[in-house]
């Protein structure tokens, strides 16, 4: 009789098994965001995160040395983001040297090293040109390289101003550069509204 007043009434029985289900995991916390108190310090045997008790004193109120302020300004900088540079070096009657390489935290790295024996290969305006270089052998992976010959290609780099100073002042002006083309961008836009 209780199936047919179930199907009377427009209810599945085999719905009762998720109803309780549902009822069991609302009523047990996770351990998640919405357990009052509690953060990542290490599980305990009903699920929930342990607070330490070093994680409810202040900052102020801890003893000296033990708290950094990370608004001081001492200690690790905040690591800068990576700049992608394509550096290109020609000679002529020579050909072209291209190298692409990264510039983060004040260090040069070199991911690739192309040779061209024709420099308008090196940075192929058209699509005949783009296709003919896609059709050279430009050389290994600079991480096969010998490890003495990446060496003096990163001197090489070097002595001709590609460095340290380069690597930290590039990411430095490229934030400046965003930051002014948005303000530009946000001027546009209003004058465009208020016309």
């Amino acid at each position: 009789m209780d199936q047919e007043d179930a199907d009377q009434f427009g209810e599945d029985p085999a719905l009762s098994d998720e109803e309780a289900a549902d009822a069991a995991a609302t009523n047990v916390q996770s351990g998640g965001g919405n357990t009052k108190g509690s953060i990542n310090q290490g599980r305990t045997k009903g699920g929930n995160f342990a607070v330490a008790p070093e994680d409810s004193i202040a900052p102020s109120d801890r003893a000296e040395g033990s708290y950094e302020d990370p608004s001081s300004g001492e200690g690790e900088q905040e690591p800068s983001f990576p700049a992608r540079m394509n550096v290109l070096i020609e000679k002529a009657g020579k050909g072209a040297l291209q190298m692409e390489v990264m510039a983060q935290d004040g260090e040069v790295l070199i991911e690739n090293v192309y040779y061209f024996q024709k420099p308008e290969l090196a940075d192929a305006k058209t699509a005949e040109l783009d296709w003919s270089r896609r059709n050279l052998y430009t050389g290994p992976p600079f991480g096969n390289l010998d490890e003495d010959l990446q060496i003096l290609l990163e001197r090489y780099l070097n002595e001709r101003g590609v460095n340290t100073a380069l690597a930290l002042w590039l990411p430095e002006y490229i934030d400046w550069k965003e930051q002014r083309e948005y303000l530009t961008w946000l001027s546009n836009v209003k004058a465009f509204v208020d016309a």
